[in-house]
């Protein structure tokens, strides 16, 4: 058997090495894309949730009452999602329950009309 020199099996082994690094960066970077698009997708599939959802803002003054919000809402941070049991459930608790004016979440809850509009203390209207 017939054996090359050292310096040719050196420039294989050099050669094979930037071939083996450069399908290792083609690997890293196609992972780096699937990890994004799963980031994306997750992301995507929690604010499909959230706008199948709805939230409950607590009164903010004594006199006040609770305001429903739909899931995606951004005036509803921090608070969180109910369904809509739960959503009828707290028609039954807080029968003069207030519906934000910017998401419109009666829509989401099949009420053909916006309800009345929110009665300020004192008796004005916003």
């Amino acid at each position: 058997m017939h054996q090359l020199p050292i310096s040719q099996r050196l420039e294989k082994q050099r050669t094979l090495r930037e071939w083996l690094q450069w399908q290792l960066n083609v690997a890293d970077r196609t992972i780096r894309e699937l990890e994004a698009e799963e980031r994306e997708q997750q992301r995507r599939r929690e604010v499909a949730r959230a706008e199948m959802m709805w939230k409950l803002q607590p009164a903010r003054a004594v006199e006040g009452h609770p305001m429903l919000h739909r899931g995606g809402c951004r005036m509803g941070k921090g608070m969180g999602l109910l369904g809509k049991d739960e959503v009828i459930t707290a028609f039954q608790e807080f029968p003069d329950l207030e519906m934000c004016e910017i998401c419109n979440p009666w829509g989401s809850l099949g009420i053909d009309r916006p309800p009345p509009a929110r009665k300020l203390p004192g008796g004005g209207t916003p």
